[in-house]
């Protein structure tokens, strides 16, 4: 998962809390079941982002991976 589509994500579920705090501070039930609903959508997929990077990361453990490590590094020692 990219860490574009974390924040994506993030927002969609900050953008939802808002727009439900605004249906219930204005008493519009549609807008505040609108924003609920986009909330817990958005946390949905943050979740799925979370099951990824757990799995990613449990995958790396175990064969020694190591994404976050430059893979652009010159391995090779000059004799």
């Amino acid at each position: 998962m990219s860490t574009g589509d974390k924040i994506k994500h993030k927002a969609e579920e900050v953008k939802g809390a808002v727009k439900e705090k605004f249906g219930d501070a204005t008493d519009n039930e549609s807008m505040q079941a609108e924003g609920a609903a986009e909330r817990r959508a958005a946390q949905a997929k943050q979740a799925g982002d979370h099951l990824a990077d757990a799995g990613r990361n449990a995958r790396d453990a175990v064969t020694g991976h190591d994404h976050n490590h430059d893979h652009n590094h010159d391995h090779h020692h000059n004799h």
